[in-house]
């Protein structure tokens, strides 16, 4: 079988180039390339329009992100590699603003003194000794210590004597919020998921229903054996 040579415009190192934006496809990259070689440029107008439209069709999760068309149209002059002259409705990025680095986070190296309180309970107990109003100081001091009981039963996961949350909020406070002995903080419970419970008591039913059925099958199974016992025996009389 004879082979014929392959036209001059195919060009097999096109088919070997890296894709820019893999999400898009070969195929839109070779479009963009198409109209960053048009002569006009209202052809390359109109033709990135419907390049951007198909983008957006290709990867419709992007229209669950803010200001999506500023996106496509990053994503068009990225995948053109910032060369396709075009009338784009926003600033045309570069390569510069695309690669900076974030600057990284500095996590917090405070040390928490009780850490089932947390260190939230510290910065309003600091905030609540510059309370000048005696008054409002008790309220406030009382909701933190109302406060604590919850954060100290979700760590717990018991109950929590009233004593305990004011002990600690003095020793906390190094002895400058307190509150009277005869107080009562509110009631607080520790509960469990509701949808488990519904899950487990479901679990419960089928494990019961389960046994019940294998109870009945048996006893079911048994008396039937009997009855064809019987029959059996009655058949073999003559009379």
């Amino acid at each position: 079988m004879a082979y014929t040579k392959a036209p001059a415009e195919f060009d097999y190192n096109s088919t070997r180039n890296k894709l820019i934006l893999t999400e898009y496809g070969r195929n839109v990259q070779n479009m963009v390339k198409y109209i960053c070689n048009l002569d006009s440029k209202e052809e390359r107008n109109r033709y990135a329009q419907v390049v951007i439209d198909l983008m957006g069709f290709l990867n419709p999760h992007l229209r669950d992100v803010a200001d999506f068309k500023h996106k496509l149209w990053d994503h068009l002059h990225i995948i053109s590699d910032y060369k396709i002259d075009v009338d784009s409705p926003y600033p045309k990025p570069t390569p510069e603003s695309i690669h900076i680095k974030p600057q990284p986070l500095n996590y917090p190296n405070q040390r928490i003194r009780a850490k089932h309180y947390g260190k939230t309970i510290e910065l309003m107990i600091e905030r609540a000794k510059a309370i000048e109003e005696p008054e409002r100081k008790r309220h406030m001091v009382q909701s933190i210590a109302n406060f604590m009981k919850m954060a100290y039963v979700q760590w717990n996961k018991d109950s929590v004597s009233d004593e305990i949350i004011l002990a600690d909020l003095a020793s906390m406070s190094r002895g400058e919020l307190k509150l009277d002995d005869n107080v009562n903080l509110n009631k607080v419970e520790y509960r469990t998921n509701p949808v488990n419970n519904q899950n487990n008591r479901g679990k419960n039913n089928n494990q019961n229903n389960r046994g019940r059925s294998n109870n009945n099958g048996s006893g079911g199974q048994r008396n039937n054996n009997q009855n064809n016992r019987n029959r059996s025996n009655g058949g073999g009389r003559k009379f």
